[in-house]
């Protein structure tokens, strides 16, 4: 549940503001103001994390390589543990070990929502193969 917040931006913040708004369609600026500020304190509780745009909505980032939902799906599906796992991360990614430190701890943070966007992933790449695997049929 919202809680409203009185908040005064100086003139060219909340003309900057309403014209970011403006540019994404049913954006508001109160709702944009929400996402920045809620982003900004992820990122700076999480140094090495940000947020970026995609096909598939914002999601959290590496700084430096992928997408953390991306980085947690390769650490689930590998068979090496602790070190051995940051390490073949860093490797696979061609990223630095604190590049993964960091997708492994905002991971901790938001579990839940590290795990939806791999369902989400994992859903689209399921249609996908199941297109493919359809248009072939027709074509065999």
């Amino acid at each position: 549940m919202a809680t409203p917040l009185s908040i005064r931006f100086d003139a060219e913040v909340l003309a900057a503001l309403r014209r970011h708004a403006a540019a994404i369609p049913g954006a508001t600026p109160s709702g944009l103001a929400q996402r920045l500020v809620d982003e900004g304190l992820r990122m700076a509780e999480h140094p090495g994390i940000v947020f970026r745009d995609g096909p598939a909505g914002r999601r959290p980032a590496l700084l430096v390589g992928p997408d953390v939902w991306e980085l947690v799906k390769f650490l689930q599906e590998i068979d090496e543990r602790g070190a051995a796992a940051v390490s073949a991360a860093a490797e696979t990614f061609a990223i630095p070990a604190n590049a993964v430190q960091a997708g492994i701890g905002y991971w901790s943070a938001y579990p839940d929502e590290i795990a939806a966007w791999i369902t989400d992933a994992e859903a689209a790449s399921l249609a996908a193969e199941q297109e493919w695997e359809r248009r072939q049929a027709l074509l065999a």
